[in-house]
C-alpha cells in the first residue's frame, strides 16, 4: 500500500516511513499542505497520515481540500496530531479524519490505525466517524 505522510517535522516523517516501510507500505513524503495536496493529487496514494499543525495549510484546510476533489475525496486519511483536546477531535472527525492519533505516539498505534483504516470499506469508516463523533459529544455534554 502506498502512504502519503505530510507532517513538517523531520523526524516524525522518519519515524513514521521506518515504521510504515517495516509493515511493507511504500512511503511518500511531504513537509507541507501544499507538498502534500500535489503528491496526493499526481500519486493518488491509498492512505494519507497528516498532521494538523502545518505551515502557511493547516491540517484541516488540506483535508477539506482532499475530500472536496474528486481524485482524492475517497483517499482515507489518519490524523497524526498533537492537538488532543476533545474539540480538536471533534473537528477532525467532523472534517472527515478517518482515524484520529495523537502525539507523542507510539509507532504501534500508527500502524495500528494505518491498517485498521486500510480494512475498512468507505461506508465502515463513515460508521466509525459518525460513532466517534457520537462518543465526543456525549463526552462534551457531560
Amino acid at each position: 500500500m502506498r502512504v502519503l505522510i505530510i507532517d513538517d517535522e523531520p523526524d516524525v516523517i522518519l519515524l513514521c516511513r521506518v515504521n510504515l516501510e517495516f509493515e511493507g507500505h511504500e512511503v511518500l513524503e511531504a513537509a507541507s499542505g501544499e507538498e502534500g495536496l500535489e503528491i496526493a493529487e499526481k500519486e493518488l496514494p491509498d492512505l494519507i497520515v497528516l498532521d494538523l499543525m502545518l505551515p502557511r495549510q493547516d491540517g484541516f484546510s488540506v483535508l477539506r481540500h482532499l475530500h472536496s476533489h474528486e481524485p482524492t475525496k475517497h483517499i482515507p486519511v489518519v490524523l497524526l496530531t498533537a492537538k488532543s483536546r476533545e474539540d480538536d477531535q471533534m473537528r477532525g472527525w467532523q472534517t472527515g479524519a478517518d482515524e484520529y492519533v495523537t502525539k507523542p505516539f507510539s509507532p504501534v498505534a500508527l500502524t495500528e490505525a494505518v491498517a485498521r483504516v486500510a480494512g475498512m470499506t468507505a461506508e465502515e469508516r463513515e460508521a466509525r466517524r459518525r460513532e466517534r463523533l457520537e462518543q465526543l459529544s456525549l463526552l462534551h455534554r457531560l
